[in-house]
């Protein structure tokens, strides 16, 4: 590991000196974890615990315990709006963007990093695999201030001709390299080892292997009959993360793709991996979060999401959807946006978006901002019954109802998770009352209150 002040000098590139030294000790260079454990305040700590709604020292016991996390890179500059995830949050949403081969526009997908931001996104991740990677990574980091997500195998596996022809050091070269642009968590699927590819074998999965990085890992391994380096390089990875405080996203390589696959023992063979590698990602004072399924039918979602938390030790847990079906195509964002508010009830606290070109092309900026309002609205449901936010969160629900009692449309519209969209139907077929076009005159809540008003 370099020594502090050559970091130091390096991030001079990127954000100011005092800062860095305000922010993160020059010292020591000591992440939030270890500052959590030794009681230190960031005063930016205490605006998140002010966000949240929560008490500052609660915050702090939560992130030392390693039930929160705050994906920040040390790099990271004071224009900069950081999220907590865990227990006691707010449910959070995730949007991924990204080229591919088949359709490189880096204009699109800036403009999609913006959409997802306005409407409400708590962090944005690349998930770029086609064009000049570094620089589209870039760009997009510049027009959000929200946490940035990558996933860097896709880009080690771009450098080379075939994935398979991968070194090991190539693994580890990529997570550096992202780490000193400022990236803020990466998804890194170190849970595949051998044991968990002898248990795949043997079982009778439909769609087997998912997960893109998840199968670049397996693939490699298979060709070179090496174990994942990820895996096995566990210690190394993690000195490289903490060196910038980058939070990692353990993968879930083998989260079920279809109904059929849900609930089987790879999956659950997997869920016990990642609980041990949170550990020693806890001691190494790392922050860590685990990802989990995929495609869950609606009565294992609640024994998925609870296994995941206790096996982990109550790690924040980050979840693509669930779907809870899969002859959604074209709607599979409110298949997603059911599966999470019901894994967010259970004790998610993180939601990976889910677009309407889910399982069918590339999104488009509108498909992003549909995911992004589908995945708040999962959010905010669960909000309403998440322990620590369920009084906050039913205050925005009682004055949103106090305001259609009034007949308020202005406070209606500003209260609502999309007032853009419930503005432009309200005047779509505007009523020549004070009501709605639905009733009119004979609007239920206006009746009752004339009703009253007379007697």
């Amino acid at each position: 590991m370099r020594e502090c002040d050559e970091l130091i000098r390096f991030s001079e590139r990127f954000c100011n000196k005092d800062f860095i030294n305000k922010v993160v000790g020059v010292s020591s260079m000591e992440t939030i974890v270890e500052m959590s454990k030794k009681g230190i305040k960031p005063e930016w700590l205490g605006e998140i615990a002010e966000y949240e709604k929560v008490e500052l020292d609660m915050l702090i016991r939560l992130i030392s315990r390693g039930e929160v996390v705050i994906p920040r890179n040390v790099l990271r500059n004071e224009d900069f709006s950081p999220r907590a995830i865990g227990r006691l949050m707010k449910t959070k949403v995730n949007a991924n963007i990204g080229t591919s081969d088949d359709y490189i526009n880096v204009d699109e997908e800036i403009e999609k990093a913006i959409v997802a931001q306005k409407y409400g996104a708590d962090a944005v991740m690349d998930l770029s695999t086609g064009g000049n990677l570094d620089e589209i990574r870039k760009k997009i980091m510049r027009v959000v201030n929200i946490p940035f997500g990558t996933v860097p195998i896709y880009q080690a596996a771009k450098n080379c001709r075939k994935v398979v022809d991968m070194d090991e050091d190539d693994f580890f070269r990529v997570v550096e390299r992202q780490a000193k642009d400022g990236v803020d968590f990466m998804t890194i699927h170190a849970g595949v080892n051998w044991n968990s590819i002898e248990r795949l074998r043997k079982s009778k999965r439909l769609l087997g292997v998912v997960s893109r990085g998840g199968a670049i890992t397996i693939g490699w391994m298979l060709h070179n009959q090496k174990e994942n380096p990820y895996y096995e390089n566990f210690d190394y990875l993690l000195e490289i993360l903490r060196e910038f405080d980058v939070t990692i996203s353990l993968g879930d390589a083998f989260r079920p793709g279809c109904i059929d696959d849900a609930s089987d023992r790879v999956k659950f063979t997997e869920f016990i991996l990642l609980g041990e590698l949170v550990e020693r990602c806890r001691e190494a004072g790392v922050q860590a979060m685990v990802e989990g399924p995929g495609h869950v039918p609606l009565d294992e979602i609640e024994t998925s999401v609870k296994a995941m938390k206790y096996v982990t030790r109550n790690a924040p847990l980050y979840l693509l959807g669930p779907l809870v079906t899969d002859i959604a195509a074209g709607y599979d964002h409110i298949s997603a946006a059911i599966g999470a508010a019901i894994a967010g009830m259970s004790g998610a606290d993180f939601i990976c978006y889910v677009t309407p070109s889910e399982h069918l092309a590339l999104p488009t900026v509108e498909d992003v901002r549909e995911g992004v309002i589908a995945a708040r609205i999962s959010a905010h449901a669960a909000d309403l019954v998440r322990e620590g936010q369920r009084e906050n969160a039913r205050k925005v629900d009682y004055e949103l109802s106090l305001a259609r009692k009034n007949l308020d449309w202005e406070r209606q519209f500003s209260l609502s998770i999309d007032p853009e969209k419930a503005r432009e139907i309200w005047n779509r077929r505007k009523s020549s009352s004070d009501a709605c076009s639905m009733c009119g005159e004979l609007c239920a809540i206006k009746l009752v209150k004339e009703a009253f008003d007379k007697n």
